[in-house]
């Protein structure tokens, strides 16, 4: 009986000392009334503290009742000090409105990206902005995303022209972009140096190279979030950008101007288009140098705000590409979406609700001259739903559930001309649980997700988890561990550097039946990760970041190469593996990445090695697939200086050793034998027909490239006017880099000699 009261009185004064507490939450803004991402909040004189989110929103959970001051500092900014009294009648949110420091930056401010890495998990993540961004070397003086993406750790970029992206060893179809939630299938144009995005649209984008959490799901490589911000709240303004090879422009502002500090609904509107196709020539100082691109880009967003801080944001864009060489080949590509997004915070301090519904179209086309047509087209829905809850200090939970439907087409010919022709309706489920802990020394991201392919009638368990251990204020280690699975494909072939087509389509039904002796029981791609790294602190301005990583492709779907048969009863009795359209492979990326980064308020470096190696295992051989780049260096310098800091220099060098290439051993007449023995052999005209050697069996010559350049800003006060100047100059030093060898001409084709560019920036 002593034990049932002592029990009920333990409870009782439990629920007693719970209900004696209480939630501060708020939203910071920055002066244009954005939401300030990743401010720092303390309590003073405790060790309660938070960071506020994308949204701009923090929350301090479990706080007893009474009087506390509140430090609230971001970096370029001055340090508030607010005061709240918490009761048990306090539900509403605070809103806090910063003001720019005119002073030195504090030291708390400063360190603010370091407390962030004290306490997340970050394995293989990297977090860019504008700012970030903005400090690579613009090509016509104006950075772009795609380039910076270039610089990062585990990155492998594979060519000027025509060239993709190839995160920690996996293909591009391996690779998730999301833009304000919505998946994009082409997020870079064809001309490699330019992204569908516009930088100064750019709020946050988020790379994770691997290991990332339950969160996300669909692809078993890597992830890159990227977030637009709201338009101006306070007044309109306006960017125009003239370079050499495009035009920019940007409009945002209130929809109907409110009160100071009062949130305005808003809109922001980006477009810009290019005319490399008639500038290149003529700055390149070479009638040689054909570079038949032209791309534009609309982007569009209205956001509407309640009193309390909840928002709704309504979008839409229009992407399109165009590749054009006269009598060889002509490509082109458009998409278009419409989504919107909702952020609830309900009168519960302690949850946040994000919901998310859109609609995408992606079509492609190429056309080879004297060959047939091939079109592709991925189009459909996503609804979503998120919900954040703050349990305490130490513990918070995430989960969220969305449903994908698409339908793909496909009319394409492989390598032996088989047509590949078909039209594919699926759905994807998802749900996930993310539970993480954090007790200062240690920080726990522990999660699972449920991926069910209702077509397939599959269903994948996917746990994933991520650990960082605080060594000390300046040591840390971390590591990361997870299963993914994805159904959709691409045709790109992985014998060709150059993949201009990549036609989509979803788990072909027509599978061998067995891979080196073994059942195939699954019609997913797999993929298991393994990541270990460190981060060092040496003082405020300068850290180090080391990962070695395992990415073990368990099953990968792919063009068969190999095929030499139809798939037909004539040929029944051959293998699989000579007559599938696609096959089941096997591969094995592991390497180490290296990041030393300094940062203070004129200088910022950034020192990138990577080494990887990349295998590839079919039933016919172990091959090193065309990405397979060995060695990858980047540095990266900008400077500040002038009066008032506003001269800017910029310097980035890469190097690369070579990729792998498959090499040609001879050349034949391919006749064309529809007649059987009819066929008069003597008047027929063939083809030119390829003989080549093992797949990935020699290496391409190294690839190093400098690029600068300087840019000036002028204020204008008299109008309130910012004009920004900038001169740069791609590969420098002329560096004739291969690109591929073109086979049929017995070419050798390089990438973009030097190229200069000029560029200027009106801001009012």
């Amino acid at each position: 009986m002593l034990r049932i009261n002592l029990f009920f009185w333990l409870v009782i004064t439990h629920i007693i000392a719970f209900s004696q507490t209480g939630t501060i939450r708020g939203i910071i803004y920055d002066e244009v009334l954005e939401p300030a991402m990743g401010a720092s909040v303390l309590v003073k004189d405790s060790q309660f503290y938070a960071v506020s989110d994308f949204n701009g929103l923090f929350v301090i959970p479990n706080l007893p009742y009474g009087e506390y001051i509140l430090d609230i500092s971001y970096i370029g900014y001055a340090t508030q000090s607010i005061s709240v009294n918490l009761s048990d009648k306090n539900s509403k949110t605070i809103k806090v409105y910063l003001t720019e420091s005119t002073t030195q930056l504090d030291e708390i401010s400063i360190n603010a990206e370091r407390e962030e890495r004290r306490n997340e998990v970050s394995v293989s993540t990297l977090k860019l902005t504008t700012k970030t961004i903005n400090k690579l070397p613009g090509i016509g003086g104006e950075a772009d995303v795609a380039q910076f993406l270039q610089v990062l750790p585990g990155v492998v970029f594979t060519g000027d022209q025509g060239g993709q992206l190839y995160i920690r060893g996996g293909a591009p179809i391996h690779n998730k972009v999301l833009l304000d939630g919505m998946t994009i299938y082409s997020p870079f144009h064809s001309i490699g140096f330019f992204s569908v995005f516009d930088t100064d649209l750019i709020k946050k984008a988020d790379v994770y190279t691997g290991g990332f959490g339950a969160e996300y799901g669909g692809r078993i490589s890597s992830i890159m979030d990227i977030q637009t911000r709201d338009g101006n709240k306070k007044k309109l303004t306006t960017n125009l950008s003239v370079n050499t090879f495009a035009t920019k422009l940007l409009i945002e502002g209130p929809i109907f101007k409110k009160p100071e500090n009062d949130l305005s609904n808003s809109f922001i509107f980006s477009g810009k288009t290019s005319y490399l196709d008639k500038t290149s020539k003529l700055m390149t100082f070479s009638d040689a140098i054909d570079l038949p691109y032209t791309f534009y880009d609309l982007y569009g967003k209205l956001s509407f705000f309640s009193p309390s801080g909840s928002k709704v944001n309504v979008y839409g864009f229009r992407f399109n590409d165009d590749v054009n060489y006269v009598g060889e080949t002509q490509l082109g590509w458009g998409t278009y979406g419409f989504g919107t997004n909702i952020v609830l915070i309900p009168t519960s301090a302690k949850m946040l609700v994000e919901a998310k519904m859109s609609y995408s179209k992606y079509d492609i086309f190429q056309e080879d001259f004297g060959r047939p047509r091939n079109n592709s087209s991925i189009g459909g829905y996503n609804i979503g739903l998120d919900f954040s809850y703050f349990i305490s200090q130490q513990h918070r939970l995430k989960y969220g559930a969305e449903i994908l439907g698409y339908t793909t087409v496909l009319s394409f010919r492989n390598t032996m001309g088989t047509l590949i022709d078909p039209k594919d309706n699926y759905d994807v489920f998802g749900a996930y649980l993310n539970y993480k802990f954090n007790n200062t020394k240690l920080i726990v991201n522990s999660g699972l997700r449920i991926q069910n392919y209702t077509a397939l009638r599959e269903t994948s368990l996917e746990p994933r988890l991520g650990l960082k251990y605080n060594i000390s204020r300046q040591f840390r280690v971390k590591g990361s561990w997870g299963i993914f699975s994805q159904n959709l494909l691409s045709t790109s072939s992985e014998r060709d550097v150059v993949n201009l087509f990549s036609g989509f389509l979803s788990t072909p039904e027509s599978l061998p039946s067995s891979f080196q002796g073994e059942p195939i029981t699954s019609a997913l791609q797999k993929a298991t990760h393994y990541i270990l790294g460190f981060e060092y602190d040496f003082n405020n301005y300068l850290n180090f970041n080391i990962e070695g990583y395992v990415k073990d492709f368990s099953q990968l779907i792919a063009e068969n190469n190999n095929q030499i048969f139809e798939d037909t009863e004539e040929f029944e009795a051959q293998p699989d593996y000579l007559k599938k359209e696609f096959i089941v492979e096997r591969g094995l990326a592991s390497g180490c990445d290296l990041l030393v980064k300094y940062t203070d308020k004129k200088i910022n470096i950034w020192t990138v090695y990577s080494f990887g190696i990349i295998e590839r295992e079919d039933e016919v051989q172990t091959y090193y697939p065309h990405y397979d780049r060995r060695h990858n260096f980047n540095f990266l310098f900008s400077y500040l200086f002038g009066k008032n800091n506003d001269w800017e220099f910029s310097v980035r060098w890469n190097y690369g050793s070579g990729f792998p290439f498959t090499q040609t051993q001879a050349y034949y007449e391919e006749l064309n034998l529809n007649n059987g023995l009819n066929t008069n052999i003597n008047s027929s005209n063939g083809e030119i027909g390829i003989l080549y050697s093992e797949l990935g069996s020699g290496r391409l010559p190294s690839y190093h490239r400098l690029d600068m350049s300087f840019k000036k800003t002028y204020y204008i006060e008299k109008f309130g006017a910012n004009i920004e100047g900038s001169v740069g100059v791609t590969n420098v030093y002329n560096r004739n880099n291969i690109f591929y060898y073109n086979r049929v001409k017995d070419m050798r084709i390089d990438q973009l000699p030097i190229l200069p560019s000029l560029g200027i920036k009106l801001s009012f």
